[in-house]
C-alpha cells in the first residue's frame, strides 16, 4: 500500500473519520471547511426534501413509461417484473456502499472527492480525474436522456389520438421533436435556475402527485380492461424474445430499463452542500428513495403486464414509447388514456428539473477543483440566484449539441440513455473499488456504517458495474442497421478523449485534485495554502 498523508490538523480528521471529532458535529459547513472548501450554497434541505428529490431524480414510473420498450423487446413481463426487482435489489447495495462513504466524505464533488480521498497516493489523482469526467458526463447524458425521453413520450400521448385506426394525429417529424426537446430543456433549467428556492417544495409535491396517478392508473386499468386481464403466469412470468439476441442475454440487454431508472441513485450526492446535516441526511436519504422506488415501480409495471396487449404489436411501435398504447388500450377511450397519462406527464418535467439541478452543482463541484477546460466560469456561483449558473448553462449547452445526434438516428435516446447508465456506473464504482483495496479502513468510523455487510453490498456493486458496461454498449436488437446502431460507446469514448486530452494538456502539470493542504499536503507552487499547516 502507498503511504497515507500524514495527519490532518483539527478539524479535518472530522471529514475523514478518522477519529473521535468525527463522531461529533454532522454540522455541514464545519465539515465542508475541514474538506477545505468555502461554503458557497446556501443549506435549505433536510433529509426528506433529498430523499424526494432523490426520488423525483428517479422518477418512478416515468423513469420506468419511457423505455419499458427494450425489457417488452428484450423478453416481456419477466424482464419488466423480475429484471425490477433484480436491479432494485443490486441498485440498494450501491446506495448503501455510496451512502456510507459519503456520510465520511460529504462534499458536491461526490465519487470524484470520494475517490481521491479513498485512493492511495500514488494515483489519486489520476483515478479521481476519470471518476470526476465519468460523473460529470454521467449526469449530464442522463439529464439528456430524461429531456429527450421526455420529447419522445410526449408525442406519444399526444398520439393516443387518431386521426384513422392505428394513425396518430401528429407524425413528429425530426424536426418538429428536436424542437420539442429544445424548449424542455430551455423550460427545465429556466425552472431550475428562477425557482431555485422552491424547488424542494416542487420536490415534496412531486412524491405526493406520484403516488396519486400510479393509484389513479392502477385502479383504473384493472378495472376497466377493455381488452380483458392477463393471467398471472403470463403477467409475472411470460417471457417471448422479439431482440434478436440469446434468451439470457436478451433478458440482460433488457434490464436498461431498470438501470435506467434507478442510475440516478448517486446524483443526489451533488447536492450535499445544501443540506445541513449532509453526513447522515443524504445517506439515509438515498437508501430511503430506493425502498420507495421499488414499491411504486411494481405498482405501476405489475398492473400493466397484466392489461398488456399483443407484444409484437408493442415492439413494432415507431414511437418505441409502448406505455400510452398499453393505457389506451386497457381503458378504450382516447381522452381517458391522456387523463391517466397526465400525471405521468407532469412527473417528466418535475424529473428534468432535478437532474438539471444535480447535473450543474456536479459540473460546477469538478469546475472548482480546475478539472474542465475553462473552470474560471464554470466555477463561479452567481451571487443573487446562488446557484453555479454558468455551469448550468454549460450542462444544457452540451446537451443541446448531443440532440442534434437525433437527426442521425432514430435509436439517438439509446445512445444517451446508455452512455448515462455507463458513466454514473463507473463512477460509481470508483470510491468503492478504491475502498475495497484500501480494505475499506477509512469507512470504519463512518456515521452511515454498513458493518458486517459492507463487503457484501460492495462486491455485488463492483459485480454489476463490470457487467453494466459493456452491456449497455449493445445495440438494443438484432439485425444492427446504420440507423439503428447504438451510439453509447461512441459518445462516451469521445468524452474519454476530451477527458484525456485535457489532462495531458493541463492537468498532468496543473491538476492536483480536490483541495488537500487541510490534510497536510503541500499545495502546488504558486497556490495559496488555505487549509491549514504544511506538510513538513
Amino acid at each position: 500500500m502507498s503511504a497515507r498523508p500524514e495527519p490532518a490538523p483539527p478539524g479535518a480528521v472530522e471529514a475523514r473519520g478518522a477519529g473521535p471529532g468525527h463522531e461529533s458535529s454532522d454540522d455541514g459547513d464545519i465539515l465542508l471547511a475541514s474538506m477545505g472548501y468555502k461554503a458557497e450554497l446556501v443549506r435549505t434541505r433536510s433529509t426528506w426534501h433529498v430523499a424526494f428529490m432523490s426520488f423525483v431524480l428517479a422518477s418512478i414510473p416515468y423513469g420506468l413509461a419511457t423505455t419499458l420498450y427494450y425489457p417488452l423487446q428484450g423478453g416481456g413481463p419477466v424482464v419488466v417484473v423480475w429484471g425490477w426487482l433484480l436491479v432494485s435489489l443490486i441498485i440498494l447495495c450501491v446506495a448503501s456502499s455510496l451512502g456510507e462513504i459519503t456520510s465520511v466524505y460529504p462534499t458536491a464533488g461526490g465519487v470524484y472527492y470520494q475517490t481521491f480521498m479513498l485512493a492511495p497516493t500514488n494515483f489519486r489523482r489520476v483515478a479521481a480525474y476519470i471518476c470526476g469526467w465519468a460523473y460529470v458526463v454521467g449526469n449530464i447524458t442522463i439529464t439528456l436522456a430524461v429531456q429527450f425521453g421526455t420529447t419522445l413520450f410526449f408525442v406519444a400521448c399526444v398520439n393516443v389520438f387518431e386521426k384513422e385506426p392505428g394513425v396518430g394525429v401528429w407524425d413528429g417529424a425530426t424536426y418538429q421533436v428536436f424542437l420539442i426537446f429544445l424548449a424542455i430543456t430551455l423550460l427545465c433549467n429556466a425552472i431550475s435556475t428562477f425557482g431555485n428556492r422552491w424547488l424542494h417544495l416542487l420536490d415534496t409535491f412531486a412524491i405526493f402527485w406520484t403516488f396519486a396517478g400510479l393509484l389513479a392508473i392502477l385502479i383504473t386499468i384493472l378495472a376497466v380492461a377493455k381488452e380483458g386481464r392477463r393471467n398471472a403466469d403470463f403477467a409475472l412470468g411470460g417471457f417471448e424474445v422479439t431482440s434478436g439476441w440469446p434468451a439470457g442475454w436478451s433478458f440482460c440487454v433488457g434490464l436498461l430499463h431498470a438501470a435506467y431508472a434507478t442510475s440516478s441513485t448517486g446524483m443526489v450526492i451533488s447536492m450535499c452542500e445544501e443540506v445541513q446535516r449532509p453526513a447522515t441526511q443524504v445517506p439515509k436519504a438515498m437508501v430511503i428513495t430506493i425502498v420507495i422506488n421499488t414499491i411504486g415501480g411494481l405498482l405501476f409495471l405489475v398492473p400493466l403486464m397484466f392489461v398488456l396487449p399483443d407484444l409484437a404489436m408493442l415492439v413494432a411501435l415507431p414511437s418505441a414509447q409502448p406505455v400510452p398504447t398499453i393505457i389506451k388500450s386497457a381503458v378504450g377511450s382516447s381522452g381517458a388514456a391522456i387523463a391517466l397519462l397526465i400525471p405521468l406527464m407532469v412527473l417528466a418535467i418535475l424529473c428534468g428539473v432535478a437532474c438539471t439541478t444535480a447535473a450543474s452543482r456536479c459540473t460546477w463541484a469538478f469546475a472548482r477543483d480546475g478539472a474542465i477546460p475553462g473552470s474560471k466560469w464554470w466555477k463561479q456561483v452567481h451571487p443573487t440566484l446562488d446557484l453555479p449558473l454558468n455551469a448550468m448553462m454549460l450542462s444544457m449547452a452540451i446537451q443541446i449539441v448531443l440532440g442534434v445526434i437525433y437527426f442521425g438516428s432514430y435509436t439517438a435516446f439509446n445512445a444517451f440513455s446508455g452512455v448515462g447508465v455507463i458513466s454514473l456506473t463507473v463512477s460509481y464504482a470508483a470510491p468503492i473499488a478504491v475502498s475495497m483495496f484500501e480494505g475499506r479502513a477509512q469507512v470504519k468510523g463512518a456515521k452511515f456504517s454498513l458493518g458486517k455487510l459492507g463487503w457484501l453490498c460492495n462486491s455485488v456493486a463492483i459485480a454489476w458495474s463490470i457487467l453494466a458496461v459493456p452491456l449497455f454498449c449493445m445495440p438494443a436488437y438484432l439485425p444492427v442497421t446504420a440507423a439503428s446502431v447504438n451510439y453509447a460507446p461512441v459518445v462516451f469514448v469521445g468524452f474519454v478523449v476530451i477527458a484525456f486530452v485535457w489532462y495531458a494538456a493541463w492537468g498532468r502539470k496543473n491538476y492536483r485534485g480536490p483541495p488537500t493542504e487541510s490534510l497536510g499536503e503541500d499545495p502546488l507552487p504558486g497556490e495559496p495554502n488555505v487549509g491549514g499547516p504544511k506538510k513538513d
